[in-house]
């Protein structure tokens, strides 16, 4: 199994053990376009707490990424995602997170799904 591969069955365990359904592929695209920051600890996980770490998501990720209008929804679906993950989980990965905006937005098709 290559380091990627492990990475994806670590995020799918993930979300397996909080019950939050996922879809392997879309999973495995969304994890691929983060490319090797998935391989570095502090890159690969989302504070929630942090208002900068989540502006970059929101800019980032839903706005340059997903093409996503600058609006109040945006931050409402961050809070959301953040939410079913769980506030006092420490570890929310990247890949996770983007993958649940992702389905929020139905924006699978940026991914080919």
């Amino acid at each position: 199994m290559s380091k990627f591969d492990e990475k994806v069955a670590l995020y799918k365990k993930f979300m397996d053990d909080r019950d939050l359904r996922s879809n392997s592929d879309l999973l495995a695209a969304v994890t691929k376009g983060l490319g090797p920051s998935i391989y570095k600890a502090d890159a690969e996980t989302v504070s929630g707490s942090d208002a900068k770490e989540l502006a970059t998501v929101k800019n980032n990720f839903l706005i340059k990424k997903l093409g996503l209008a600058d609006d109040a929804k945006l931050d409402a679906g961050i809070e959301e995602v953040m939410e079913r993950i769980g506030k006092s989980e420490r570890k929310k990965y990247r890949a996770v997170v983007y993958y649940m905006l992702v389905k929020k937005f139905d924006k699978e098709s940026i991914y080919g799904m």
